[in-house]
């Protein structure tokens, strides 16, 4: 017979800045060698092994052999929720130099949350698909504000949106194929509170499969090796303004 959940057990994991930086670089969904999480977290190689090692053993993170080299990542979404659940929750951090202010206005502006879009892009990306009629509501409030009933979970345990009249038109027109998106083995639209706008942005397999196709088009690409915040090209910008009326001037 089980008790309760061990909540405090599993929160001490993420009471370690350097455990939580190991965490941050793989909340883009990618699997990174322990070489890459050292550098990314600041770390010595003994370090990284001992952090990776806990986080394996609570279920956080997995690995994956390929050759003589070993690869981890996020155990799945439901990590990459808390990490973006935490952030929502938690005060920023003090910037103490213009790499880390820079950095963090980028995490801001654009970035992946686990495989789909989040920050001031996600947010406005989400409400042009809304105006567009990619998406429609169903509460009677025409936007992607946050909700009353809204909880600081991601995503969202329940939410207002279907596909709009225009769905089939828009994401074909992003290179979005729904059928394709249909057959995946995962919920077709879900959404999160984002924790740096408090606005809804997509997310599920229509979110995921939606930054997938940016970054195919080279609309999309990573500002650094190991993060998560995005820099959107010169022909993401044109494209993002023609085909959604996104201003990157407006998201900012």
């Amino acid at each position: 017979m089980n008790g309760e959940a061990d909540i405090a057990r599993t929160a001490a994991l993420f009471a370690d800045p350097a455990r939580v930086r190991v965490l941050m670089a793989l909340a883009d969904g990618r699997s990174l060698a322990a070489s890459v999480l050292a550098s990314e977290a600041g770390l010595s190689a003994q370090g990284t092994s001992a952090h990776l090692a806990k986080l394996r053993e609570a279920g956080l993170v997995t690995a994956e052999s390929s050759g003589r080299h070993r690869f981890y990542r996020l155990a799945g979404p439901h990590v990459g929720e808390v990490l973006e659940t935490l952030a929502r929750i938690s005060p920023p951090q003090p910037v103490r130099s213009l790499k880390s202010g820079t950095r963090a206005e980028a995490v801001r502006f654009a970035r992946t949350c686990y495989d789909h879009l989040a920050g001031r892009l996600g947010v406005a990306v989400t409400a042009a698909l809304l105006e567009r009629g990619a998406l429609a509501t169903t509460d009677g409030v025409p936007t992607t504000a946050r909700r009353e009933r809204d909880r600081l979970s991601a995503p969202l345990a329940s939410h207002p949106y279907v596909l709009g009249p225009k769905a089939e038109q828009v994401f074909g027109d992003l290179d979005v194929d729904l059928d394709a998106v249909r057959q995946r083995r995962r919920p077709l639209l879900r959404f999160c509170l984002d924790w740096s706008e408090q606005r809804h942005h997509l997310a599920g397999a229509l979110g995921a499969d939606l930054a997938t196709a940016f970054a195919r088009l080279g609309w999309l690409v990573p500002r650094v090796r190991g993060h998560r915040a995005l820099r959107v090209t010169t022909t993401g910008r044109e494209q993002l303004r023609e085909r959604l009326g996104v201003s990157l001037e407006t998201a900012r």
